[in-house]
């Protein structure tokens, strides 16, 4: 004899002082590959719909979980995919919710090229995917955080100023005269190069609305051209002689907090495939013991 298998959540009987709507009920954490960028992605997924009958006991969590199952054979995702997805959601649970929707938290991986050598290594770009439908309004959010290379511009006067007051001096004292060599000799010593600027690893955290009509998701895009507004992004593997070059980027791109955010400004504003942004840049300051950081947004 087969007996039927039972379905509790099926069973409307709330007690009527439990009876209420709930915004979200899903899952997260869902371990789940990923193609993004033709690149895969091992990422982790939230997927929710809202529960909108007050008697319901709850959700059909399975049937979200079989449909996300199909986004790891998708060649290269996008956003029509996932409101695709949420459509799906919204019709399985036609009877229950109104509102659904995704994260994805995921790493992109880039090689990148050193500077000057011949060297490459890989960089992780930590980015989370969110698409939600709501009454056949769709929303798509990106958020992307770019690690950078910041030098203070006040520490770098500073330090140039202590070594002109170390050149004065080794002159006045006639420790070294105006000859080539000799203010080259002394240029290489410690002596001379007192002082150098404090720079530091910063972070730029980008959150984007995506455009409804875009198709391709501009992770890569986004991310090289917010290195290219920043000029001093991170490097891989590198040699002396690559060093060197980012040395020398890093003295001549000095830059506040501020001005890290004015030039991602600069760059994004009525971005054609962005609807809004909101943005916060990072310095983890080497002098002080507490972060540096500027936050602003255009329609958000």
């Amino acid at each position: 004899m087969n007996l039927a298998l039972p379905d509790i959540s099926a069973d409307s009987t709330l007690p009527k002082a439990y009876s209420h709507c709930l915004d979200w009920v899903g899952m997260e954490k869902i371990a789940l590959p990923v193609r993004i960028e033709n690149t895969l992605c091992q990422s982790q997924v939230n997927a929710y719909v809202s529960l909108d009958d007050p008697l319901a006991k709850g959700i059909h969590m399975s049937r979200l979980y079989t449909r996300l199952l199909e986004l790891s054979s998708i060649r290269n995702l996008n956003l029509m995919d996932l409101r695709s997805l949420l459509q799906d959601f919204l019709v399985s649970h036609y009877d229950l919710s109104k509102h659904a929707k995704i994260e994805i938290h995921s790493e992109l991986y880039i090689e990148r090229p050193a500077l000057i050598s011949k060297l490459s290594g890989w960089k992780s770009y930590p980015f989370v995917l969110s698409c939600q439908l709501l009454d056949e309004q769709f929303l798509a959010e990106l958020k992307v955080e770019i690690p950078y290379s910041s030098t203070c511009p006040c520490s770098a006067a500073l330090s140039r100023n202590i070594i002109q007051q170390r050149f004065e001096s080794a002159l006045n004292n006639q420790d070294i005269c105006l000859d080539q060599q000799e203010i080259l000799d002394w240029l290489s010593s410690t002596d001379a190069i007192a002082a150098t600027p404090h720079s530091q690893r910063s972070f730029a955290i980008l959150n984007f609305r995506l455009d409804q009509n875009i198709q391709h998701i501009p992770l890569i895009l986004f991310i090289n051209q917010a290195e290219q507004a920043l000029m001093t992004p991170v490097q891989t593997a590198v040699k002396r002689i690559d060093e060197q070059a980012f040395a020398i980027a890093n003295g001549q791109n000095l830059m506040f907090c501020e001005d890290a955010l004015r030039r991602l400004y600069g760059t994004f504003l009525n971005h054609k495939s962005i609807r809004g942004f909101n943005f916060k840049v990072i310095h983890a300051e080497s002098l002080h013991a507490h972060d540096a950081v500027a936050q602003g947004s255009w329609r958000w």
